[in-house]
C-alpha cells in the first residue's frame, strides 16, 4: 500500500459471544478496513482454544490485507471474552503463532473489561461499568487495574441482564402463588413470552443458553418500571449493585472518570435514572462521561499506541499482558 511504513500495521481483535471482529490498520493512517465471522472461538480443557483462534483469525486477515494492501503486520492486540479465567493457552501459544504466520513482534492480550474500558474511555483514570447479559466493573489509577463481579449468574454479575430478567421472572412467580413481593404484570408478561409459568423450570434449567435467557426479559422488566412499583424496585437495585462495583474499582484520587459500555444500557431511563442517583451517592467526586466507543475501538486503541511504543496503560498477567519478541 503506497504511503505505509514499514513496521507501522496492525491488527486490533475483539474475540466474543458472536465471533470475531477484526480491524487492520496502521499508526499513521488508523483503521483502514474491517471484517467480522460468525462463529465463536471454542473452549476447552485448556480455556480458549489458540488452534481454533487462529483458525477463524487467518482467513479474516487474508480478506483484510486483500482489501488493504500489503500492510506489514507487526503488532496484534486481542481482546478475548474469558481471557482472564480461560485464557491460559492463549497466553503461551498465541504469540508464536502470530510470529509464524505473520512474523508479528508485539502482542498484546486483553481481557474484554479492558478493551471496553479503552474503548469507552481511553487512556486516563477511571471506572468503567460493562453491562449485557452480565455484569463487570473495571477500574485503573493507570498504575494497575482494578475489577469487581463479572463472575457470571449463577455467582454474581449483580445488576446486569441476566440478573434483571430473573429478579422480573422471580416477581411473576410470586405473583402466580400469591406471595409478597409479587408483579401482576410480569406476570402477564411472563406467560406472554414463556407460557404458563408453572413450566418455567423445566423449560429454563436445562438450556445451556440459559443467562441470555434469563437476560432476554429485562427489556420487560424496564418497560413495567414507569407503572410498576416491583418492577421499578428490581431497576433500583441492579442500579445499587453497579455503583457498588464501581466504587469498588474506581480510583480515590485525582478526577477520576465514570462511562457505562453495552447493550443492557439501551433500556434506557427506567435504568439509566437509578443509576445517575447511585453514582452520584457513591461517587460524588467522579464525573460521568458518554462512552466514546466499544471493546474493538479499545482493541484498536491499545494496538495503535503499542505499534508506536506509547501505551501507557499497565499490565497485568492476567488482565493485560504484552509480549514483544526480538527485533524491535
Amino acid at each position: 500500500m503506497t504511503g505505509v511504513s514499514e513496521g507501522s500495521g496492525f491488527l486490533a481483535v475483539d474475540s466474543g459471544g458472536s465471533g470475531l471482529r477484526a480491524v487492520v490498520g496502521t499508526a499513521e493512517r488508523g483503521p483502514l478496513a474491517r471484517r467480522e465471522s460468525g462463529e465463536p472461538v471454542r473452549t476447552g480443557e485448556r480455556g480458549i482454544d489458540p488452534g481454533h483462534f487462529m483458525a477463524q483469525l487467518v482467513p479474516l486477515v487474508r480478506a483484510l490485507t486483500a482489501e488493504t494492501g500489503a500492510v506489514p503486520l507487526t503488532t496484534v492486540v486481542v481482546g478475548a471474552t474469558g481471557l482472564a479465567s480461560l485464557g491460559d493457552g492463549l497466553r503461551a501459544e498465541l504469540p508464536g503463532a502470530l510470529a509464524r504466520e505473520w512474523g508479528v513482534r508485539r502482542v498484546a492480550l486483553a481481557a474484554d473489561a479492558v478493551t471496553a474500558y479503552v474503548g469507552a474511555l481511553g487512556p486516563r483514570p477511571g471506572a468503567v461499568i460493562a453491562g449485557g447479559t452480565g455484569l463487570i466493573a473495571i477500574g485503573t489509577d493507570l498504575a494497575g487495574w482494578r475489577r469487581a463481579d463479572g463472575w457470571g449468574h449463577l455467582l454474581g454479575d449483580c445488576g446486569g441482564g441476566a440478573w434483571i430478567g430473573r429478579a422480573g421472572l422471580e416477581a411473576a412467580l410470586r405473583a402466580h402463588d400469591g406471595r409478597e413481593g409479587g408483579s401482576a404484570g410480569l406476570l402477564a408478561d411472563a406467560e406472554e413470552v414463556f407460557g404458563p409459568v408453572a413450566g418455567l423450570p423445566r423449560a429454563l434449567y436445562p438450556r445451556p443458553d440459559r443467562p441470555a435467557v434469563l437476560a432476554s426479559f429485562a427489556p420487560r422488566v424496564a418497560a413495567c418500571a414507569d407503572e410498576d412499583p416491583v418492577a421499578a424496585g428490581i431497576l433500583r437495585a441492579a442500579a445499587r449493585h453497579m455503583a457498588d462495583s464501581a466504587a469498588a474499582v474506581c480510583p480515590s484520587d485525582g478526577e477520576p472518570c465514570v462511562a457505562l459500555t453495552g447493550g443492557l444500557f439501551k433500556l434506557g431511563d427506567p435504568l439509566l435514572d437509578p443509576l445517575d442517583e447511585e453514582l452520584e451517592r457513591r461517587l460524588p467526586q467522579v464525573r460521568r462521561v458518554p462512552a466514546e466507543g466499544d471493546p474493538l475501538h479499545g482493541s484498536v486503541r491499545i494496538a495503535a499506541e503499542l505499534s508506536t511504543g506509547s501505551l501507557t496503560l499497565p499490565s497485568d498477567g492476567t488482565l493485560l499482558s504484552v509480549t514483544t519478541r526480538p527485533g524491535d
